[in-house]
């Protein structure tokens, strides 16, 4: 089970509980199992600076990493395998550090069958590690597409807020697709990127994330960093799983 934050900032209210010494990245490892990078979303970054953060963590940690948008909302999943091959290339100098990696598509992304399927297809021909996938389209909140995501052995992230209304698809904020991960991102709710999670949620979580583990690996980002409740939310939920929060 891995609790982490999307990036590695340490805000001062919760730097007594981080070491003193080293970057925010070794703090934070020392710490945490886990970090989602999310600036590869944004920019490639050089195979040299993959290796360093590597380099700067203890074996146990992992990164996610979520795949470039020039891949998921520019090229929208068709034509991408150049662009996989490269930011593969920059990203596998993470080693036994790599983690899952993700896919977060773009609102406006609905569900053609034939694309995601060779996108996944592709990916899982040059990847052998876990991927899951954060859609935002209602159609993707289907059989089919869910069908679809399994057999490509990709979970689909558990988001909150629900990324389509909860009403119109009960399952829309529920883990789907392969069933051998599950993948929590925790936006912050009601306002999402702001708002902290209160202590009966974070109770709940952890005796959900407790009970689901025993089956499966179980991730959880905490991307509310806005007004810097992240890491305080990861590590309230961390306490909370008490040893558990240090196994795979």
């Amino acid at each position: 089970m891995r609790v982490g934050t999307a990036g590695w900032g340490i805000p001062k209210l919760s730097a007594p509980a981080f070491p003193a010494d080293g970057t925010h990245l070794e703090r934070t490892a020392r710490v945490l199992p886990m970090t989602e990078v999310n600036s590869s979303f944004y920019r490639p970054h050089k195979p040299e600076t993959w290796a360093r953060w590597a380099a700067s963590t203890p074996a146990g940690f992992r990164f996610a990493v979520k795949l470039p948008k020039a891949i998921s909302h520019e090229a929208r999943l068709a034509g991408a395998g150049s662009a996989l091959d490269s930011f593969l290339a920059e990203a596998g100098r993470l080693g036994d550090r790599l983690g899952p990696l993700l896919v977060q598509l773009p609102p406006s992304l609905r569900l053609d069958a034939a694309v995601a399927d060779a996108f996944f297809a592709g990916l899982r021909a040059r990847f052998g590690g876990d991927v899951v996938c954060e859609p935002r389209h209602a159609s993707w909140f289907t059989a089919e597409a869910g069908a679809l995501l399994a057999a490509n052995r990709v979970a689909r992230v558990a988001a909150d807020p629900a990324p389509v209304p909860v009403a119109g698809n009960r399952g829309a904020g529920e883990p789907g697709g392969w069933d051998g991960l599950r993948y929590w991102r925790l936006h912050g709710s009601p306002v999402i990127y702001r708002s902290a999670y209160g202590p009966a949620v974070l109770d709940a979580l952890a005796a959900r994330f407790l009970a689901e583990a025993v089956e499966r690996p179980v991730w959880c980002v905490f991307d509310n960093t806005a007004d810097f409740h992240a890491v305080d939310d990861a590590l309230a939920l961390t306490a909370r799983l008490g040893d558990a929060a240090a196994r795979p």
